[in-house]
């Protein structure tokens, strides 16, 4: 086997705990540079200032990447109140509101409940998301209106962590697709001062956490030295709760050539 076969053979992911100010293309990019694989992709943008779990596929694994991104994740998030920025993070431009002093733990957890459960949740104006084409953060950046439309999430859990005014902490367990900056953005309009996100760590996604994640100086280590494999977890991992399915010889060729098989829900095994 030459070493073109060998890497065509490497398949799995590699749980990153990505360091603030690094875009999640940068660790990808880390990546393909440090395994000399081409074909790797990470399963859920964090924004530069944010931190923590970063799911990156590698391989052939990289087909799973739409239902590894599927994935809740889960977030401590500091949130200040007190103002409005238009990024809805510590980036944009500040706008002070109405003093916050007054609002207590009480009422700030009270109106944290409101955003339990199924709710529809509007993206940032500077975000990636897609309007007519175009990414409304570059949109946003020429001055142009952005309009963009609420989309359905998930918010399964929201438990204030630190209560220390003007900012305080909470953990976040949510579905994918959720923007935490919304969150703290309508937060604060709930609230009636305002409010903003200033930090943001991803302690979970999937089934992975902080505990299964490799920091990037670590791993960039490894990779010169040649022992990064350790860190490769096997791509059936990364689904985490997906159930498994036996299929047909048939079945196999056509997943192997990247086709997609229906399958029956009596078909799934409780292995997963």
């Amino acid at each position: 086997m030459n070493s073109q076969d060998v890497k065509n053979a490497i398949s799995g992911a590699l749980v990153v705990d990505k360091p603030v100010g690094m875009t999640s293309h940068d660790v990808v990019q880390a990546i393909r540079n440090g395994t000399s694989l081409r074909r790797a992709g990470h399963t859920g943008t964090l924004d530069p200032r944010a931190s923590g779990v970063l799911v990156i596929l590698v391989g052939p694994a990289v087909r799973l990447s739409e239902y590894v991104s599927a994935s809740d994740k889960r977030y401590q998030a500091i949130i200040r109140l007190g103002g409005t920025t238009d990024t809805y993070d510590a980036e944009g431009k500040f706008t002070p509101t109405t003093d916050p002093s007054n609002i207590t733990e009480e009422q700030f957890e009270e109106a944290l409940k409101t955003f339990v459960g199924e709710i529809e949740q509007t993206p940032p104006p500077y975000s990636a998301v897609k309007v007519q084409g175009r990414k409304a953060y570059e949109m946003a950046r020429k001055g142009e209106e952005v309009e963009l439309e609420p989309r359905t999430i998930t918010v399964h859990h929201l438990e204030v962590l630190e209560w220390t005014p003007p900012e305080v902490v909470i953990d976040v367990h949510c579905s994918s697709g959720t923007y935490v900056r919304s969150l703290a953005n309508d937060l604060g309009k709930k609230l009636g001062c305002g409010a903003y996100l200033v930090g943001l760590r991803r302690t979970k996604s999937g089934k992975f956490t902080l505990r299964d994640a490799v920091p990037l100086r670590k791993l960039q280590e490894a990779f010169t030295a040649g022992n990064w494999y350790q860190y490769l977890i096997p791509a059936a991992e990364a689904l985490g709760d997906w159930y498994a399915i036996e299929l047909s010889p048939d079945e196999v060729e056509a997943v192997r050539h990247g086709h997609r098989v229906k399958a029956k829900a009596e078909d799934a095994s409780q292995e997963k």
